[in-house]
């Protein structure tokens, strides 16, 4: 399993394209989306290359996967 972690702008039209590494083999894969809004001043300082492995700081990890604990116990 990878982790890829891409800062995207989401355009009226609500579509997004995503170009995988090529560590990542044809053929099926499960994809988890999660979406956060992001201030406009951290889209301009954060890279848009992938990052892999890790949440960014402004995200406490404990915090993260308590919400995403949260939402699938619903």
């Amino acid at each position: 399993m990878e982790t890829i972690r891409q800062v995207i702008e989401v355009k009226g039209d609500r579509k997004v394209e995503i170009t995988l590494p090529d560590i990542i083999q044809p053929g099926l894969v499960e994809m988890v989306v999660v979406v956060q809004s992001m201030p406009q001043t951290d889209f301009e300082t954060v890279p848009s290359s992938n990052l892999f492995g890790f949440l960014p700081r402004r995200i406490d990890p404990l915090q993260f996967q308590r919400q995403l604990r949260d939402e699938w116990n619903r």
